[in-house]
């Protein structure tokens, strides 16, 4: 299963019903061949004032990608969603070759992956089944916010 690591620097996007997209966060990073998303915080100052910053922040399994009008890119929902708010624990913690790689290499968005790496990512996914199946929706309920990420450059390592 191709699993999507990214790091991020602001809360709001995936929302509360586990709809990643819905302010156009990583944008065409969306539309990747991905199965599952990992979230987890930046080393920035950004990151640091909204208390993600090194912390595993969200975990979305099961991906199902929705185009919608308006929107160069897909909202990503999924089967199995699990937000942490700020209270992630420090991904170093949990997956020190993963952090290693995105926080000292400077990785934005990763989906290849060693050994070590995907033994760590396997770990983190089977988190998410704690906490039940994400809420349904309707495509009419899917509203289309304001763009709050910067395009950027991402940066894959």
């Amino acid at each position: 299963m191709p699993t999507l690591i990214y790091k991020r620097t602001h809360n709001g996007d995936p929302d509360v019903l586990g709809r990643f997209g819905i302010r156009d966060c990583m944008g065409s990073v969306r539309s990747w061949p991905f199965d599952s998303i990992v979230g987890v915080g930046g080393q920035g100052a950004e990151a640091e004032s909204h208390d993600i910053a090194r912390k595993l922040n969200w975990i979305g399994v099961g991906a199902h990608k929705t185009y919608v009008p308006r929107m160069d890119n897909p909202i990503v929902t999924f089967d199995r969603f699990r937000d942490f708010g700020t209270d992630g624990p420090l991904l170093e913690s949990i997956a020190p070759n993963l952090a290693r790689r995105l926080y000292a290499k400077k990785a934005r968005a990763v989906m290849d992956f060693h050994a070590l790496e995907l033994a760590e990512i396997e770990r983190i996914l089977t988190m998410a089944a704690g906490d039940g199946e994400a809420p349904e929706y309707s495509e009419e309920e899917m509203p289309v916010w304001r763009r709050v990420c910067r395009r950027r450059r991402v940066r894959v390592c």
